[in-house]
């Protein structure tokens, strides 16, 4: 499964910054937040800025395992955010896809509302303004 990508107007960090800011106008928990640039120069590799941000709601995500414990392999959701040779990218899977190789075929509902979710997740965090509360 590919990922669903955007271009982000901002820098890989502002970018997760703004997605941080989302989630918590939310109230969904960020677990996460991964920086692999900067694990790659610690080890003294070279990559660009590269950084996942690891965040769920344990009222959503747990009624998907309820129905097939193996599902929280995928979960909690990821967006991946990266410098693309100079053009930041943000990119995550489609939720909907997980109805094809888990047993929650009767939770596709749940599974579009994570997918529009994610969609208002990178529209924000890439948008040329700042979001209005």
């Amino acid at each position: 499964m590919s990922l669903i990508a955007a271009n982000s107007h901002h820098t890989v960090a502002r970018t997760m910054d703004r997605l941080v800011a989302a989630l918590e106008r939310r109230g969904i928990a960020v677990f996460a937040r991964v920086d692999h640039g900067a694990g790659a120069r610690g080890a003294g590799l070279s990559l660009a800025e590269e950084e996942v941000l690891i965040f769920g709601d344990a009222r959503v995500g747990t009624l998907l395992m309820q129905d097939d414990p193996e599902i929280g392999y995928e979960l909690p959701l990821r967006v991946l955010v990266w410098d693309a040779d100079g053009q930041t990218k943000v990119g995550y899977r489609a939720p909907v896809g997980l109805a094809d190789g888990y047993a929650v075929a009767d939770r596709e509902e749940i599974l579009q509302r994570m997918g529009v979710l994610l969609e208002a997740l990178v529209a924000e965090s890439t948008a040329l303004t700042e979001h209005a509360d």
